[in-house]
């Protein structure tokens, strides 16, 4: 039996084991860190729980997938909840706008609290579900780095359909062409931030990404978000597939241009193929003794990273969804302070996920666990313990102006989550959450290809070398990698 040896415990990398085992290979996990689950963990503080990172799950038929090709019934491991209200937009002049999951509805809610008709909405929407069928099967579910990958009929069909991308104008452009009031332009703008990129740089492509949310819709698993990483390692686990925990692997071995393992505490650990779920520039850096970062690599632009509080909140706020955004007043500031000036505005967007909405179990009764979090630029070495210490007090006093009382008087306990932390604990280069940024046209076939070309047997997986973000695409690049071994 062949044997495949992971790097990382992420959601790529359980998915990479459950793929591969289901190849037939031997599959043996090593992750730096205590738990699976990488960015996708959970923190116990107090009486509260706080899933750690992503917070919003769409698409959960590629999680299905991986149970339904191992012959299992999903339901056995894995369950999930639509939401009504993906999300609650709160604005500065107290307007309030909920994203319903039904499309309609949604369009009608915009139409009656902005200046924009819920026509102009669907044919946004109708746009975004365009750029979606011409890249879906090319840019999201292939190697950009094959040839093979441009030498179908399907593909052939996407290329005729190129310029309706809208790849050479920005997100924000393509946008205000559409709407005319600034708070609907903020709130599709706001999707350049689902991969760590600036609509007023980023390519109106990646106006794909609402579609994700309103087509497909926005999903809450029972046990909340860690039960996927929890779910899927417990499938892994079922597979044959062994997890070590607390190890931090020292190198990749490469003999005669291969990939023949990894070394651990000093003992070569054999395979047959490695596949590293660690960001590509920490691989690189940490793991491939003999071989430096790529050039282009090193020249990329980092994605955004974030800060994020998780507080204790002793009291209940009926007014919140599960998921709540508190808009700046001026977006294109905010964007340059994170990209131009690598700081934080001092009016942030602010995002409110309350899991304790649904899992009543996360907060006490009559309270909640607000994992608090706004968009900054990655770590270049900025006075974090300052910029903390000025956004906490911006935060606490916009979100108490806008829900019309002092929230500090109800924080029961705190837990810091900054770039630096996100470095240390997921080894996010500068803690940006994405590996590098999309703000170019061709910055998604300026990534890292999901193998290496220098060396046979290694590959590559997650959101550092996937031209997006979030779950979905995390375990899309497993699927490519899948895809690439046959």
């Amino acid at each position: 039996m062949s044997k495949a040896i992971i790097i990382g415990a992420g959601i790529a990398g359980i998915a990479s084991s459950i793929r591969l085992a289901l190849k037939g290979y031997q599959v043996e996990v090593f992750e730096a860190g205590p738990i699976a689950g990488g960015k996708l963990s959970e923190m116990k503080l107090n009486d509260f729980r706080f899933d750690m990172g992503p917070s919003l799950f769409t698409m959960p038929h590629y999680v299905d997938e991986l149970f339904t090709l191992a012959g299992k019934n999903p339901a056995d491991y894995f369950q999930y909840e639509k939401l009504d209200i993906v999300c609650n937009y709160f604005y500065e002049d107290g307007t309030r706008i909920s994203a319903f999951a039904d499309r309609d509805k949604f369009a009608e809610e915009i139409a009656a609290k902005t200046e924009d008709s819920a026509k102009s909405i669907l044919k946004f929407l109708e746009k975004s579900s365009d750029i979606y069928d011409i890249t879906n099967s090319v840019f999201l579910q292939r190697s950009l780095h094959k040839w093979s990958s441009y030498f179908s009929w399907q593909t052939f069909k996407s290329f005729l359909r190129f310029p309706q991308i809208d790849a050479f104008r920005s997100m924000n452009k393509a946008i205000e062409s559409y709407f005319k009031d600034y708070k609907t332009i903020r709130f599709f703008n706001r999707y350049a931030t689902y991969n760590g990129s600036n609509p007023y740089k980023a390519p109106a492509t990646l106006n794909v990404i609402p579609h994700f949310e309103q087509h497909f819709g926005a999903y809450f698993p029972v046990g909340g978000m860690y039960a996927i990483s929890s779910s899927l390692e417990k499938l892994a686990r079922d597979l044959g597939v062994k997890f070590n925990f607390n190890s931090y692997v020292e190198e990749i071995v490469i003999e005669n241009g291969r990939a023949k393992g990894i070394k651990l505490n000093g003992i070569n650990h054999a395979a047959d193929l490695v596949v590293s779920n660690m960001d590509v520039w920490y691989t690189y850096q940490n793991l491939l003794k003999d071989f430096a970062v790529p050039e282009r690599i090193q020249k990329q632009e980092r994605s955004s990273s974030a800060l994020i509080f998780y507080w204790g909140i002793n009291r209940a706020f009926p007014e919140l969804e599960m998921h709540n955004i508190f808009f700046t007043e001026n977006y294109q500031e905010e964007f340059k302070q994170i990209w131009d000036d690598k700081s934080i505005y001092h009016d942030p967007t602010i995002y409110v996920n309350i899991s304790s909405k649904s899992k009543t179990d996360d907060a006490p009764n009559g309270s909640e666990n607000w994992f608090t979090m706004i968009n900054v630029p990655s770590n270049t070495g900025q006075n974090w313990d300052e910029l903390i210490s000025d956004a906490r007090k911006n935060i606490i006093e916009k979100l108490s102006r806008n829900l019309g009382l002092d929230i500090s008087k109800y924080i029961n306990c705190e837990e810091i989550l900054d770039p630096r932390s996100i470095d240390s604990k997921t080894f996010s280069y500068q803690g940006s959450l994405y590996g590098s940024s999309s703000n170019s046209q061709f910055s998604a076939f300026l990534r890292h290809a999901n193998f290496s070309s220098k060396i046979e047997g290694l590959y590559f997986v997650g959101g550092s070398v996937h031209p997006g973000g979030g779950i979905p695409l995390a375990l899309l690049s497993a699927k490519i990698v899948d895809g690439l071994l046959k």
